[in-house]
């Protein structure tokens, strides 16, 4: 069998932002890890305009080719880490509208979610992502890796160095995306099957 997908979505797509070098310590870990195929989605890359379909997303009549390819990208993956900041007590507008553009798609995959700011470490935007993901059928890690001050955890080239209560914090988040990974297969092998009956 081979390894299940782990995709780290890079939120923010600001000129300037931090979570591309979080992101980019999280890929190093989980690689290291061994236990996903990794893959790093970056929504600046992306470059999704302001939802633009005309039809619901459980239709999945999607007209425009960026959101074809947007729902390819996310069809395979097995498990999400999202590396989000916190803007304005909750979560940034791109990870939202990107997230919005499907439905079926996120479905049975667990969602782990890495959040950054200033004192608070973008809890209020992690906590506002919860819900919105259970809606579509993710199921959030209880784990998530808070990253407060972020700013002073990088160096003059922007790299991101962890404590080690955030490296802790991210070890236990690949444990539960694993164990979730495995036990959410089989139900998203049975959805699958339901549609094509």
């Amino acid at each position: 069998m081979t390894k299940p997908v782990l995709q780290i979505v890079i939120g923010s797509t600001r000129p300037g932002r931090v979570g591309a070098s979080v992101a980019r310590w999280f890929a190093e870990l989980a690689r290291a890890d061994g236990r996903f195929e990794v893959e790093v989605v970056d929504l600046a890359e992306v470059g999704l305009p302001l939802l633009d379909e005309p039809n619901h997303p459980r239709l999945r009549t999607y007209l425009h080719e960026h959101t074809r390819k947007w729902s390819a990208t996310v069809a395979r993956a097995d498990a999400f880490a999202f590396v989000i900041p916190e803007y304005n007590y909750s979560l940034n507008a791109a990870t939202k509208n990107a997230i919005d553009y499907l439905f079926h798609e996120w479905q049975y995959k667990p969602l782990g979610i890495i959040s950054y700011g200033g004192v608070s470490g973008g809890l209020r935007a992690a906590q506002a992502l919860k819900p919105i993901a259970t809606a579509l059928k993710m199921w959030p890690t209880p784990d998530t890796v808070i990253i407060p001050a972020v700013g002073q955890l990088r160096d003059e080239n922007g790299m991101f160095t962890p404590t080690e209560p955030i490296t802790a914090a991210a070890d236990a988040l690949l444990d539960e995306l694993d164990k979730l990974t495995a036990v959410l297969r089989p139900l998203r092998a049975q959805e699958a099957a339901a549609a094509r009956a």
